[in-house]
């Protein structure tokens, strides 16, 4: 009775073996995840560099635009860099502030006196994106890329109804009598309602210039579809927002045209910070090589004839 006993409380050889192969994957998962650290660190870890060789630079405008300083950094880069023979942003965004989009859309205009810009719009390029845009040389959109929307909005909340409900009220003093405008605990004034809508015409107009200068069209003509609707590609290309219908290698091959760049291009991507570095190297291959692994424990555990004696 004793002796079954002990068996019972003995592991078996299958759960010595898992729990010895476990304890040396993380070992060599901590060491590698070791490894990159330092070489990172270190500067010995090749990321998507600016290398030697003439090629095409290649910057990507995604999501919300809210700053232009990390793309104005890129772009500067790639201008002061003598193996960028052109460049290709690749927007693919719904807009964003007005500010940031006019200052990528100036840097765009001025690197392409010195170099050849192309824009490549991916599923959206809206608004601010497309604003963007129009500082390229050349525009290639996919035929269902939404675009245009040439126009500025300013949304302002009024919680007034829910603070009354609170029972909290709100005391104001200011040295001028529009020095809370646009307050979110209030309506607006009639008088406060003309001055945002001259500042929104104002700005309106300075996109629509913008896009007639940059696309080369008259500034009527671009005034007539500029109430915020929206176009597909092939609709922009009629109306000579866009200058081709087309994919990624699309804009390589127009940009090495423009360029002159002789045989096939290479594509020369910003480099990237460590952390970020360090973070895409985890993810590509470290962090799935454990998850594979523990993957494979649970199915073998699901799987084991282990049972009670």
């Amino acid at each position: 009775m004793s002796e079954e006993r002990s068996k019972a409380k003995r592991p078996s050889v299958f759960v010595i073996v898992l729990a010895t192969i476990g304890g040396l994957a993380l070992l060599s998962f901590l060491s590698f995840i070791s490894l990159i650290f330092i070489l990172v660190l270190k500067g010995n870890v090749h990321t998507d560099s600016i290398s030697s060789g003439e090629g095409i630079g290649i910057v990507s405008i995604e999501g919300l635009i809210a700053s232009a300083d990390k793309t104005l950094e890129i772009l500067r880069d790639f201008e002061q860099n003598e193996d960028v023979k052109a460049i290709i942003v690749r927007i693919d965004s719904p807009g964003g502030a007005v500010g940031a989009s006019q200052e990528i859309f100036q840097a765009l205009k001025q690197i392409d006196q010195q170099k050849p810009v192309v824009a490549s719009l991916v599923n959206t390029a809206a608004s601010g994106a497309f604003y963007i845009a129009c500082g390229a040389r050349y525009i290639i959109s996919n035929p269902g890329t939404v675009t245009g929307s040439i126009g500025v909005i300013m949304k302002l909340p009024n919680i007034s109804g829910l603070l009354e409900k609170l029972g909290i009220r709100t005391t104001v003093i200011k040295s001028g009598k529009l020095k809370d405008l646009a307050s979110i605990t209030r309506d607006l004034t009639e008088e406060e309602r003309k001055v945002l809508k001259t500042v929104l015409d104002d700005v309106h107009e300075q996109f629509i210039r913008d896009v007639a200068t940059g696309r080369g069209l008259n500034f009527e003509k671009v005034k007539e579809i500029a109430d915020g609707r929206i176009f597909s590609g092939r609709q922009a290309l009629e109306l000579k927002l866009v200058d081709e219908l087309g994919n990624f290698q699309t804009a390589i091959k127009k940009a090495s045209s423009f360029g002159k760049i002789k045989g096939t291009p290479r594509l020369i991507y910003p480099q990237k910070d460590k952390l970020t570095a360090i973070k895409e190297i985890l993810e590509d291959s470290g962090a799935s090589i454990i998850l594979r692994f523990l993957k494979i424990l649970l199915q073998q555990e699901s799987h084991s004839p282990l049972v009670a004696s």
